[in-house]
């Protein structure tokens, strides 16, 4: 079970709620990249992708390793399993009100009346 007042829960919310953010991570999500790599697509400059990549490290999504002069990041998907299981709880409410608005759907009449039909 996920604790719901959870500082690292929050994080990770943080970090997932910019959308340079979780570009970022859709592009480690296919492999190794460095800090340009995942700076080149969006119009920001180096230092505020440095600053995106802190928040992600910050949040555990991310690990950094520096070889040389190069910062390799990788994706760290632990983090996501917690908000995965944390959503989870919605995914089931709102299953639950699909199912009974396809029911009333189902068993609603299928002819439209007309007006004035109704006396």
């Amino acid at each position: 079970m996920v604790e719901y007042n959870s500082p690292e829960l929050s994080g990770v919310f943080h970090a997932l709620s910019d959308p340079t953010r979780r570009g970022m991570l859709a592009e480690l999500a296919l492999g190794e990249r460095t800090v340009s790599q995942l700076a080149a697509p969006h119009p920001i400059s180096l230092a505020a992708a440095s600053k995106h990549i802190r928040t992600l490290e910050t949040a555990g999504l991310i690990r950094r390793e520096v070889r040389g002069r190069v910062h390799l990041c990788r994706l760290d998907p632990g983090p996501l399993a917690d908000a995965h299981d944390w959503l989870g709880v919605y995914q089931r409410f709102w299953t639950a009100r699909l199912d009974d608005l396809e029911r009333i759907l189902r068993d609603a009449p299928t002819t439209p009346q007309k007006q004035g039909d109704d006396q």
